[in-house]
């Protein structure tokens, strides 16, 4: 695997109960933080991983029935916040970021797809055609909103289910195969099923080892130590509860095998700490 430098971004936050995150949480709301990513590419050149929060989420979250996503869990973007913004006082321009990985369509990991207009887009199939199916509020149900898919979006995505397919690296197992998304091996997509319809991570070799970044596959990297899903009634809502198990299990496994692989689910306040 070719290597690439990767830096996170906090781009706003919900207040949520722990306990819906893991079995033995408190009912008291904390904070899950929003976590997208950049990556240098020696050739592509910056590379985007989910983008969080953004204006565009509260605007579409403004009119019923898509408010009540806004309630259930009740989300914060401080000025200048939006991954686009923070990429900019980088000295980075949205506009010329060539690529954007799309774990999967919820709003709070796709609302900034707008900002980054020359991008291709690296997503799920199944992802998008779940994005696009049922009513408004069947998406709300589901934590998508389909106002949020650039107008351009289909001529601009590349599927991960039509990349080509690899081996993954044998310090992932359990995890077995992925998809080379540039077809220089250092981004491979890998399916992490359960959590919704078209969930993916991410695997990328940095100078100090490999990464995994696992979106909701899980919601924090204590979840994952001590294999400890969500309660049965947060399962439940879950696109498939026993893919999301076995997955947890698969990442619990990988972390027991090979500590010094590191994983970051996009939640994980702890995970946060170390980039903010």
């Amino acid at each position: 695997m070719r290597r690439v430098a990767l830096r996170g971004f906090r781009v706003g936050f919900c207040r949520h109960p722990q306990r819906m995150a893991i079995r033995d949480g408190t009912w008291r709301p904390v904070v899950f933080p929003a976590l997208a990513f950049l990556m240098r590419h020696p050739d592509a050149g910056s590379i985007v991983f989910d983008t969080g929060y953004d204006p565009a989420f509260f605007a579409a979250t403004r009119p019923f029935p898509e408010r009540l996503y806004r309630w259930a869990t009740p989300p914060t973007l401080g000025r200048g916040e939006a991954l686009a913004d923070q990429l900019a006082g980088a000295g980075i321009d949205p506009a010329e970021v060539r690529h954007l990985v799309l774990s999967h369509f919820h709003a709070d990991h796709m609302a900034g797809l707008h900002r980054f207009p020359a991008a291709t887009i690296h997503c799920a199939r199944a992802g998008f055609d779940a994005l696009c199916s049922g009513s408004r509020l069947a998406g709300v149900r589901k934590g998508m909103l389909r106002v949020l898919a650039p107008a351009d979006f289909l001529a601009r995505a590349r599927w991960f289910e039509d990349a080509p397919r690899v081996s993954l690296p044998a310090d992932l197992m359990p995890l077995s195969d992925g998809a080379d998304l540039l077809g220089d091996g250092s981004l491979l997509g890998l399916p992490l099923p359960g959590h919704c319809p078209g969930h993916w991570g991410l695997a990328l070799r940095e100078d100090d080892g490999l990464h995994l970044l696992v979106g909701d596959a899980a919601w924090s990297s204590n979840a994952i130590r001590r294999d400890m899903p969500p309660p049965r009634l947060t399962m439940a809502l879950l696109g498939d509860a026993a893919a999301a198990r076995t997955t947890l299990r698969d990442l619990h496994l990988l972390y027991r095998r090979n500590p010094d692989v590191r994983l970051t689910p996009s939640h994980c306040p702890e995970c946060a700490a170390q980039w903010v």
